[in-house]
């Protein structure tokens, strides 16, 4: 089932192969595998057009070909292990996805300007090379273009990097968040105190010039209540006013703790995925481990394997083959010994039916004397009724 799913991905891969697609991050490679970047350099002119032709001519057949075996074998196989082959296939693309998705985030983190430069410096280094003209390569020809393949540790690395990173932004933007909206609080509650402090101050200004007319004595006229009623609306509106930025800071409030417990969330996902990755990695690193002490021992036993195989062909060498008359004496006395052998076994089978012969003789003049004893008794006892 394996080697019919790699078939099965390589001939898929070859099918939906575009040109130029070599060179893309994440194409190639798969969980466990190393992840290949875009070649070198580059070639331009009619070479480059001639190579990208029969390469796709090549790449092309060999599809053709892999989708011929692939739905050869396919026909062959059952329904629960087409279905077994599907699942497996789809738990290693989104494998794929996940890892591509985050070599893409940590290259979008190089600065362009490196690569640029690498990139130029590669293709000055290519393009000053020659190369011929003709439409006629070989296979050899064709993986001239090797590859930088990132090992184990370094996917490692990155994915650790990576996480890291991620932890930090996360806990800045967190930072910045709670500190802007403490910020806004504090303004807002100095802004409502200052406001509390003038109202309480109107107030007090009011009842000391209330008071005062009071002692002055003078009567209220029906233009002091029409003054009261509008400074009383005027109030009023402002008092609305107070409560509709309170309901704003409360609503600005609400929406800033929703982004906060998104961020926390995030936060806890991400972390669990680094520890989940911490896991994997230490898994992995045990089986590094046991695979390069099981390497080991493998070498261990090939070297003694090579030992004993040199010490038999040592061996082999110095042996030599015997005269034929010893070969022939040796065939003559197990000869003899094989006859004597069958004759002390019949011999031991005529002792033995003897012996049980002597058994049985034995056991019926056991029975006898048995018998007899039982019977002396009764005889006596008659002979003393009779005297009496």
């Amino acid at each position: 089932m394996e080697a019919l799913g790699e078939k099965a991905a390589s001939a898929a891969r070859g099918l939906l192969r575009l040109p130029g697609a070599e060179g893309r991050p994440g194409s190639c490679g798969g969980p466990g595998e190393a992840v290949c970047w875009p070649p070198v350099g580059r070639v331009s002119g009619s070479a480059m057009a001639d190579e990208e032709s029969e390469r796709d001519s090549v790449h092309t057949g060999e599809s053709h070909e892999g989708a011929e075996e692939l739905h050869v074998e396919l026909a062959q196989l059952s329904t629960e292990q087409l279905v077994a082959l599907v699942e497996d296939n789809s738990h290693t693309n989104s494998m794929l996805k996940i890892e591509t998705e985050m070599f893409e985030k940590f290259f979008s983190r190089v600065e362009p300007k490196d690569l640029g430069a690498e990139r130029h410096g590669s293709s000055l280094d290519l393009g000053q090379a020659p190369y011929p003209r003709s439409r006629r390569k070989s296979k050899s020809r064709i993986t001239t273009d090797r590859v930088i393949c990132l090992t184990v540790e370094q996917k490692c690395d990155l994915v650790q990097r990576e996480l890291e990173e991620t932890k930090e932004d996360l806990q800045l933007l967190k930072e910045n968040s709670e500190r802007t909206l403490q910020n806004y609080l504090d303004v807002m509650k100095e802004k409502i105190h200052l406001k509390n402090d003038s109202l309480k101050v109107q107030k007090k200004k009011m009842q000391m010039q209330l008071k005062q007319k009071e002692e002055l004595g003078e009567a209220l006229h029906e233009v002091d209540f029409q003054q009261l009623k509008i400074e009383n609306a005027q109030f009023l509106e402002k008092i609305d006013e107070r409560n509709q930025e309170l309901l704003q800071l409360k609503l600005t409030v609400g929406n800033t703790l929703q982004i906060l417990n998104f961020y926390k969330r995030k936060l806890h996902y991400a972390t669990a995925m680094a520890t989940y990755l911490v896991r994997d990695i230490a898994q992995r690193k045990e089986s590094l481990e046991k695979i390069a002490r099981e390497a080991i021992l493998v070498e261990e036993e090939r070297v003694k394997a090579e030992v004993l195989n040199k010490k038999l062909r040592r061996q082999l060498a110095e042996y030599k083959v015997p005269p034929v008359l010893n070969y022939v004496h040796e065939k003559v006395a197990v000869h003899d010994l094989e006859n004597s052998l069958r004759i002390w076994e019949r011999k031991v089978e005529i002792v033995e039916m003897a012996l049980q012969s002597y058994r049985n003789v034995w056991h019926k003049a056991k029975m006898a004397s048995h018998q007899l004893q039982a019977l002396l008794p009764e005889q006596e006892r008659q002979k003393a009724t009779e005297g009496l």
